[in-house]
């Protein structure tokens, strides 16, 4: 991965590239947090945990940007720049940490 693309080698041999620009969260990711991926569904897409983003392979191929809205966008952002956790499951814990309060 660059700081303009995407690249995925696949286990046939070939090669995909794709504007990063296609997924906003990668974009506005820290290197060390574009860095953290681990495959997901035996090879069939790649997992950012601390960005919560998940890309499928099938996507890759079809062209398919990112499906997310910008209203879901901008809560991400608002929630990174505030330092506050991002990911669903954080988010769920850091709800209910408000409640107990």
């Amino acid at each position: 991965m660059s700081d303009e693309t995407l690249t995925a080698e696949l286990s046939d041999g070939h090669t995909l590239t794709v504007p990063l620009d296609w997924f906003p969260r990668l974009i506005h990711a820290t290197p060390a947090e574009r860095n953290d991926w681990r495959l997901i569904g035996r090879g069939a897409g790649i997992h950012w945990p601390d960005l919560d983003e998940d890309i499928s392979i099938e996507g890759l191929i079809a062209g398919r940007r990112s499906a997310g809205s910008r209203e879901s966008l901008k809560r991400w952002l608002d929630a990174k720049q505030a330092g506050r956790p991002r990911t669903l499951d954080a988010l769920r814990l850091d709800n209910d940490e408000r409640r107990r309060k």
